[in-house]
């Protein structure tokens, strides 16, 4: 299967910049996989869609202000850092390294004194920082740290205090992602509470986002792609929750393409939804058998991105190309801060 096949052009313009004013403001395009319809709506008109016995799974994972900005000791070199993760203590973290930085140099953030000595770097920019304020490490972080908003938001003046918000799911509360799970920012908590009122059971699950979602696929045969892993956990909870529903043949709707991964990763791994934690590499692309999900919400995606193989998958190829052509006549905004898409 060739990259080119998940190509098309996107007018510069319609990449969002901005959240819409309201969370639930945002449009809507509702894809009928069966009749090949498409509506146009706007988000707040979601539960139209949902049934009662639906049961609606979200992405709980927090974004943590993981770039930072900083100088060498030595030269006042200027520095940018990406943290990815933490290693064997929470001062220990791996991190992607932009400027000319080698092991064993000191780096300085902010004004808050925050220093790190650099463990390790290899050729492709990732290394290891040890930072050395253990006792205010995650105060010191939160104060000097930015959002890690992604290439494509492109602003004169960069991050803004309404990001530290609206680059959050309003349900985030388990803090380990450098990307928003993006098709949850369209949720409001009065949005929630309608759809609790109406009798659709919302359930949690965690997967933390790496910098995976903003990697290109390079390869020209799409099956030689590798997905970088990313940790997930499934609780006990929520796993017996929608085994019932799978039982009964209620539909289960997922809310982006990070809840559906770790989904179909658990199914396929098991042949059913067992609770736990681990690492989920698994790619989807046309000829994947989805054994969990039966709707999907998801926000606009990159051309040649694997995050729009997976919406092909989903919704089938043909059907999706005549969607998106839909979307860039009738102006729908892309990406992170873009508009939505349900796929019934």
């Amino acid at each position: 299967m060739r990259l080119t096949e998940f190509n098309f052009d996107l007018p510069p313009e319609l990449i969002a910049q901005y959240p819409a004013e309201s969370r639930e403001q945002s449009r809507l395009m509702v894809a009928h996989r069966a009749t090949r319809e498409i509506h146009h709506r706007r988000f707040l008109h979601i539960p139209q869609y949902l049934h009662s016995s639906d049961v609606l799974v979200v992405n709980d994972t927090k974004v943590f202000p993981a770039r930072l900005r900083g100088e060498k000791r030595s030269t006042g070199g200027k520095v940018e850092v990406l943290l990815l993760r933490p290693l064997e203590s929470p001062e220990v973290w791996e991190a992607l390294l932009r400027g000319r930085v080698r092991a064993g140099e000191i780096l300085i953030f902010g004004n808050a004194g925050l220093t790190a000595v650099v463990k390790e770097r290899d050729a492709t920019g990732k290394g290891i920082l040890e930072f050395q304020d253990r006792e205010n490490f995650r105060a010191r972080l939160y104060q000097i740290g930015e959002v890690p908003l992604p290439p494509y938001i492109k602003r004169p003046e960069g991050t803004s205090p309404l990001d530290k918000e609206r680059y959050q799911t309003v349900y985030a509360r388990e803090e380990g992602s450098i990307a928003a799970p993006t098709a949850g920012l369209h949720f409001s908590q009065e949005l929630l509470q309608e759809l609790s009122g109406k009798g659709v059971e919302i359930v949690t699950v965690t997967l933390h986002v790496g910098p995976g979602t903003f990697r290109p696929v390079k390869v020209e045969t799409v099956e030689e792609h590798k997905m970088d892993p990313e940790w997930y956990t499934l609780s006990e909870e929520t796993a017996r929750a929608l085994s019932r529903a799978l039982a009964e043949k209620r539909r289960i709707v997922a809310v982006g393409t990070t809840t559906t991964r770790l989904l179909e990763s658990v199914y396929l791994k098991h042949g059913k939804l067992v609770p736990g934690s681990g690492w989920t590499d698994l790619f989807i692309y046309p000829g994947f058998k989805f054994n969990v999900i039966r709707a999907l919400v998801t926000n606009f995606h990159l051309p040649q991105s694997t995050l729009l193989m997976l919406v092909y998958t989903f919704g089938g190829r043909e059907f999706m190309r005549r969607a998106y052509q839909e979307a860039i006549q009738h102006r729908y905004r892309f990406y992170s801060y873009g508009d939505a898409m349900l796929i019934v």
